[in-house]
């Protein structure tokens, strides 16, 4: 197809330029000069054709003029390009010096000045040169100012200035002129400082851009809507960021357990107990169960009865042993809620269960095994060896060795225990 189209407009320009010939043939036209004295005649082909050559002469002697000054400039971007391309290597080494020196005469060249400058400015705070690198960044200039202002706040967070990232990066938000990390930037350190509104305001453009992976930006979103739950006011602005939550978010068991907690504390336990049932209905989690068992007194004979049911379903759940023992504690069934801590701590050393354990300990008036409990929690938390816990009663010691029960697979198969 494509030859049959070149045949046809070659015949088409062969046809155009007889006719054109002919056309000419009977009447070439005539043109006259006159400068000082000097009269030119010719025909209107022979003028055109003369013009033709003359401008690419002239176009040809432009060229020829212009090649040592472009030869030149081609000369100066490429050793740019090669100091740009040595300063990111050395920088990527971790020769930060070396990677300064090649950067800064990187940047010399108008064309790589913004992107050596920032990477320089990485390599002076990396030897520890704030000033060096502040500097830097302040030469960036207009063009790389948004990418300049996502690497000074990123300095910040890094050292802890959450504060300051803040207060640097809100306006640029409110005026939507921040870079992609830029927002991300602001999300960190507005849940650094509890400012979960700037940080819930960062979240749509990150989700826009899909600069993100899918885990990365669920991972963040969840991070800060637990916080956003977590610190609402009052129900209503609890109710509302619920309601706003897209119906992933909602099933996410972090979230759950976040709105759960602060609904209890806001005195609306059988909304927290109602979630949390639903999503246990829909897939197990453990941690939603820690949190069934963290909603207060409210309900908690009705809260025990339905955990006292989930051990059907998990009964190698430290964490819904540990709620168990919590709520059995609540109902001053202080001997059940020992024995759920006692199996909760054999399958795995949770903090959470010496806590609760201490508790109950304190409501045996057992004062010094509370102590001993409370101290093992702490020991736990920091990975250190625990005590063991004094005998109550004819009760023998705790023994937290692990202990075997029947485990099934999704299909109710019964699996062997590992070798």
């Amino acid at each position: 197809m494509r030859l049959w189209r070149t045949v046809l407009l070659l015949l088409l320009a062969a046809l155009v330029a007889a006719l054109a010939w002919h056309w000419l043939a009977a009447d070439p036209g005539y043109v006259q000069v006159r400068l000082r004295g000097t009269t030119l005649e010719t025909s209107v082909v022979v003028a055109i054709a003369g013009l033709l050559l003359a401008w690419a002469v002239l176009g040809i002697g432009w060229r020829l003029l212009r090649w040592p000054f472009r030869a030149w400039g081609r000369s100066i971007k490429r050793r740019g390009r090669e100091r740009l391309a040595a300063g990111l290597t050395a920088f990527a080494e971790g020769d930060y010096a070396q990677a300064e020196r090649d950067l800064a005469r990187a940047a010399a060249h108008e064309a790589f000045r913004a992107p050596a400058l920032l990477v320089a400015a990485r390599a002076a705070y990396e030897r520890g040169a704030p000033e060096r690198a502040a500097q830097a960044l302040d030469d960036v200039g207009a063009r790389g100012l948004r990418a300049a202002d996502a690497t000074r706040a990123r300095f910040l967070v890094e050292s802890g200035r959450h504060a300051d990232a803040l207060a640097l990066l809100k306006p640029k938000a409110a005026t939507n002129d921040l870079s992609l990390r830029g927002w991300r930037l602001l999300a960190e350190a507005a849940l650094a400082q509890g400012d979960t509104q700037a940080a819930l305001d960062a979240l749509p453009a990150l989700a826009r851009s899909q600069s993100l992976t899918a885990d990365t930006q669920a991972a963040l979103e969840t991070r800060v809507l637990a916080a956003a739950l977590a610190a609402a006011p009052d129900a209503t602005r609890l109710n509302a960021l619920w309601g706003g939550a897209s119906r992933a978010q909602r099933k996410r068991p972090e979230l759950v357990a976040a709105f759960a907690r602060r609904s209890a504390a806001l005195g609306q336990v059988l909304a927290a107990m109602d979630e949390i049932e639903s999503a246990q209905r829909r897939e197990w989690s453990d941690a939603i169960a820690t949190a069934y068992g963290e909603l207060g007194a409210a309900e908690a004979g009705a809260r025990l009865r339905k955990a006292e049911a989930w051990l059907a379903l998990a009964p190698n759940s430290a964490p819904l042993l540990t709620a168990l023992g919590r709520l059995y504690a609540q109902q001053a069934q202080y001997g059940k809620a020992e024995e759920a801590l006692e199996r909760a701590l054999r399958l795995a050393p949770l903090p959470a269960a010496w806590e609760a354990l201490g508790d109950c300990r304190t409501g045996e008036g057992d004062h010094a095994g509370a102590a001993t409990a409370y101290a093992n929690a702490l020991r736990c938390a920091r990975g250190d060896a625990t005590v063991a816990l004094t005998p109550l009663l004819a009760r023998g010691p705790i023994d937290t060795r692990p202990i075997a029960f029947e485990e099934r697979s999704e299909h109710g198969v019964p699996r062997l225990p590992a070798a």
